[in-house]
Parts: C-alpha cells; structure tokens; sequence
C-alpha cells in the first residue's frame, strides 16, 4: 500500500549521475538525447546499441540518472546498488527514501490538476467514470487517513482481495486488514466477494478488520469486524501527511504460483519498482504526455499493478482501469471502448487476441480505431496468426506491435521489439530486444553461457526485480539464483537469432500458462475430491488460452462415484479455491500414472501423449511399468474421440 510522506525535495536530474563519473554532454547525439533525455551526456553514446551497451558496462551510472531524471526523492541514497546475485542480494538506491504516492500523484497536482489520472471502465459501456490526479489525490487521503485511525501502521501488510485462494494468502503475509468490495461485476454477472473473503477471514484469527466498499446496490451482512469504507471515508480529511518510505521498505507483495504447489508472495520494494515501471511505460510503449494509455490486464495482475497504476500514474499518464470482457456485451467490446475512450495504446494478452480473432473483422471494422498509435501483447506469446490479424486488423497495418516478455518476479518489461527506437525493425510474434539495463543470457546444460538457445537467464540485476519470496529468502535463492550461480534464472528458455532478437520458447518447469495466468500443476493437483487417490496436471496448447489444462486421475478402488459427477466435483473444487480459468478442460482417468522407479511421476511423457508427439516419447526404461504410458495412450485417444463428437 501507499504511504504518505512529508518532503517533497527534488534532487537535481543527474547529480547522481555526475558524482559516479561517465558522463560527457559533448559525445552525446542530438538525436537520441531527443529519444531518451534521462540518458543526456553518457560518454560515447550514438545510438540505441551503444546505449545499452553502455547501461552493461556502467549500470551504477545509468541507473542512478534514470533515478535522478524520473524520481522524486525526499533525501538522496548514499549508494546506486548493493547487489549479489549468487547470494539472492538485490538492494538499490541503498539510503534513500521517497514515496510512491508523492511520486504517482502529488507532483503531478502541482502541474496538472485536472488531468484526468484514471478512468474506470465499468462493466457497462458508457458508464466509465474519470477520476482527476486532484481527486484521486483526495481519495488517497482519505483513505489514508481512515487506515491509520484505524490502527493501521507503516509496514503492516493490508491484504486486497483479488483471488479465490484467499486464506492461505492472507496468513502466510500475516496480514490483520482485508479491502474488498461487496460484488464484483464482470461480463454481465455478479460475483459475491465479500462471501468469499467471510469464509477465508473467518479462518484467519489475525485479521481484525475488514473494508468494504459498494460496487453494486446489494447488501450484504455486516460483521463486527466489518467497516463500510465509502462511509467511513467521507468523515475524514482530504489532507494526509506523507511518511518518508526506504527505498528498499516493502511496497506490495503479489503471489504467484510454483512448480511445488506452494503460492509464493514475491516482494517489490519502493524505489526500484517504480522506476523500472515509469521508464518502461514511457520507451516500450512510446508514451507521449496526453495520451490515454489502455492497459486491459486485470488490475490483481503484475501487469495490472505496473502498467495500469504505478507507471502510468507515475509518468503524468491517463490509465483506463477495464472492468469487464473482450466479448460483453460483444465482441466489438475492446474496440468500441477504444473510439469511445480515445485510447493512444492498447496492452492486451494473445488469449484476448484469439478468441477475437474467430469472430470476425467485422466486429474491428464497426468502430473508429484512428487514435491508436501503438498495441502491446502480453502474458504468453502471441503466434504469427493472432499478430498478423492484430497489426493488419485491428491496427490497420499502421501501429507497430509491441510484444513484451516479462514476469511477475522481473516487476516490468524486460524484452520488447522497440524499446525507445521507433524505426528498430519488428519481427512478427518475437519479443525480440532486451531493455536497457537488462543483459540476457542463454544458458545450455553445460552452463555454457553462449548458446543460441537454452534456459533463459538476466547476467545483471536491475531495479525492477523482486527481492524475495515473503518469509522464505533461501527458497528465492534456491528458485531463481542457484539453478545457474550467478545468473537470475527466469525459467522460461528461449532462442536467440543471429542479428541478437530474442525469441520465448516456453515454460522449462511445470508451471502452466493459462491466458497469461501463471499456475503452479501442483496447486490444482491438490484439489481433488475423496474418491481420488492421486492426479497429475499438465499444460498443453490450446488456440485460444495458449495453454490448457489437461488433468489425469486414478480413482481410489472403492470410490462409488460416476465420471460426469467426478469431472463436475473437481472442476468446482479447482474454481473455488484457485479461479475458474484454472479449471481442467479434460479429466482423463486413468489406472496408473507412469513413474520413475523413484515415484516421480514423468509429466514429460503425459505432455507428449497428450499433444500426440508419441515419437517424443523418448527412452521409457526408467519407468517402473513402461506399460502405464500404453494405458493412457488409449484413454487419451478415447477421451479425444468423445470430445471430438461432443464438439461436431
């Protein structure tokens, strides 16, 4: 959450810089100074490359005027970075102290007032309500105001309630806060929240309060520990003093899935976070101040957090907050926010893209789309077809296609076709270019660090990144700092082309990517009802949602229940305590699951029968029964053929 703070002195742009040296205004060139000013005076810089060879080669100088340029600082930081990756130390801007919401909100009141800072699009269209970086200041305020009167202190940890799998986070950040509203709203259909947050909260006995805000006209019961947050908001001051945050002091945790099942709270801290997310926004996206910039992301997101709030807001911007879906009331919904909306920049992710894709240009073609200047892919990668339609279609073959590879645990944008460059060349369907301060590199099983292609790994830390996983450092380090000593390992592997573009290959763990929704196969594993006796959870390809889950079980021997009722019990489990887009497309059960001798069960052979690559299949010798995999051949094939006729 924000807190606020009570100096507001800017340091000088580049002090910071100058004092570490590498700075020469006579060796810079006109024209990408006029690209990227932050950059001003870095000796021997021409152009894009030599920029980003000169933010490898001297990252404390670089980073410290990027710092100095976008920052608002309320006392200077004695050091740029304090950082080992080896030991899982990432520290930035070590000394120094600011705030974000000063930073978001406060400075820019002093210029721009009524800019509009964000504009709800609810789920109706034209309902979408705009909020001015002068009220959006007030509303921060206030409701700064009622959580300290209400015993709510700098570095207590209020929870926002974003997720179906809500108790489990809510004591693992031993957070005593909840915010909720009392529905959600979403496509047509109401969500009742605040249900789910009693039953999550009435297992928590650390939490001692909750908000509730109205977004919709229905009640709901009101407990003791409740508090109507509109009410209780109007009773206090539009004025709240600021608090002066560390730069490394925690500024949100997000959690996310791992391969072992286990949600983890990655933690991004102050100073760092919010300047990789304000200068991305800015180059990536080719932000101009005005521009209305529609990020479509759900805001529970990391790609909500950086590129709905905390970088638009931080650069001045007017940022759309999407409420509802690609197709309601229908599927021109995105387009016809877009005229209505006047959007310069649209990010949405390759699923959205698909799924439109099949209904149609007509639905494009209905509406004016001239404002659009740029759009943006996010979340998994987008395949040459959606691109094709999204540059042709939808962009009118005018607005370059910005598809961006990054993660939860890098904070923001780490590759992209054109970072700052608007003439760089674009390849369909590549993320291609690595940001500036990020040095990827491709590392094979030999941890040969020059490969072409291989496990994709960062050679240098950068501002963004998280510093650990809440209450568990050593399984940051063991997660992301030592598969490859001293690299920062993404998990994901990629491949690199001869002219140095980046192309993502895919998860290298069992992490499934669904719509851009990371998640972990152990954690739908473990829903699962009591007439199974074990499961295993793959990823496979899917048109629309990139991935899919495909879900094999073997029934304990007594169990007495029929397949529709089993399939129907561990779907609604899996939507209950995780999310519906989690949910199994196919329930394949099966006697056995194939093994290693040790018991592992080989998911590798399961993803290849399922995506029929039987030629895959490789060496089954270590199996303990290779006859298991002839099994679930057959069931796959008779689960296919039933699907197949379901669907004609």
């Amino acid at each position: 959450m924000w807190l606020r703070c009570t100096s507001r002195r800017l340091l000088t742009p580049f002090n910071r810089a100058l004092k570490h040296g590498r700075l020469n205004a006579s060796s810079w060139s006109g024209k990408v100074a006029a690209v990227m000013p932050e950059a001003a005076g870095f000796q021997g810089v021409t152009d894009r490359a030599t920029l980003q060879e000169f933010s490898h080669a001297h990252s404390d100088s670089f980073w410290a005027a990027m710092a100095n340029h976008r920052l608002t600082w309320t006392s200077a930081y004695d050091t740029v970075q304090d950082c080992d990756l080896r030991r899982g130390k990432v520290k930035w801007f070590v000394g120094g102290k600011l705030n974000v919401s000063v930073n978001c909100l406060d400075r820019h009141v002093l210029t721009c007032p009524d800019r509009v800072a964000l504009i709800w699009e609810r789920d109706e269209p034209g309902a979408e309500v705009k909020v001015t970086y002068r009220e959006l200041l007030e509303m921060t305020c206030r409701l700064g105001n009622l959580l300290r009167r209400r015993g709510v202190k700098k570095g207590d940890c209020v929870t926002i309630y974003i997720s179906d799998a809500l108790a489990e986070r809510i004591r693992d950040a031993n957070s005593s806060t909840v915010i909720t509203v009392n529905q959600g709203v979403r496509g047509g259909k109401m969500i009742d929240l605040k249900k789910t947050v009693d039953a999550a909260v009435d297992t928590c006995p650390n939490v001692r309060q909750v908000f509730v805000a109205m977004r919709t006209e229905t009640p709901v019961v009101m407990k003791d520990r409740d508090v109507a947050m509109e009410e209780e908001m109007a009773h206090e001051e539009a004025v709240c003093e600021p608090a002066a945050m560390d730069s490394e002091d925690v500024l949100f945790m997000l959690y996310t899935s791992g391969s072992t099942g286990k949600p983890k709270g990655l933690v991004h801290t102050q100073a760092g976070y919010l300047l990789y997310a304000s200068l991305t926004h800015k180059y990536v996206f080719d932000y101009h101040d005005g521009d209305v910039f529609g990020c479509v992301a759900d805001i529970g997101w990391i790609t909500g957090h950086s590129y709905c709030v905390y970088g638009p807001l931080a650069n001045g911007a007017t940022t759309v907050l999407f409420e509802s879906t690609p197709i309601y009331p229908d599927p021109g919904r995105y387009w016809e926010t877009v005229q209505r909306l006047q959007i310069n920049q649209f990010y949405g992710a390759p699923t959205a893209i698909r799924l439109l894709l099949k209904y149609g240009d007509q639905w494009v073609h209905k509406y004016d789309r001239s404002s659009l200047k740029t759009l943006g892919s996010v979340g998994e990668p987008i395949n040459t077809e959606a691109w094709e339609w999204y540059h042709k279609v939808v962009g009118d073959g005018r607005c370059p296609i910005v598809d961006t590879w990054w993660q939860t645990e890098t904070g923001g944008i780490c590759i992209a076709p054109r970072p700052s460059d608007p003439d760089a060349e674009i390849v369909p369907g590549m993320a291609m270019r690595p940001f500036f301060g990020i040095k990827p590199v491709l590392v094979d099983n030999e941890l040969t660090s020059k490969s072409a292609s291989g496990a994709l790994c960062i050679a240098q830390p950068w501002p963004g990144m998280a510093r650990t996983i809440h209450n568990n450092h050593q399984r940051f380090i063991e997660t992301y700092c030592q598969p490859f000593p001293g690299y920062f390992f993404t998990g994901d592997g990629a491949s690199r082309t001869e002219e140095g573009y980046y192309q993502i290959t895919g998860r290298l763990d069992d992490v499934i990517n669904v719509s851009g929704h990371r998640i972990g196969t152990a954690e739908i594993e473990d829903n699962h009802c009591s007439a199974v006796a074990e499961s295993a959870v793959i990823g496979y390809t899917h048109d629309i949602k990139g991935q899919g889950v495909y879900a094999f079980v073997v029934l304990k021997k007594e169990a007495d229940i029929t397949e529709p009722e089993l399939r129907q019990q561990l779907k609604d489990s899996v939507s209950k305590s995780i999310a519906k887009y989690a949910s199994p497309d196919y329930i394949q059960i099966a006697q056995r699951l194939p093994k290693t001798r040790s018991g592992k069960i080989m998911r590798r052979v399961l993803r290849n029968v399922v995506e029929r690559d039987l030629e895959g299949l490789g060496d089954l010798s270590t199996l303990d029964d290779p006859t298991a995999v002839q099994e679930i051949i057959q069931g796959h094939q008779a689960l296919a053929k039933i699907a197949t006729r379901i669907k004609t």
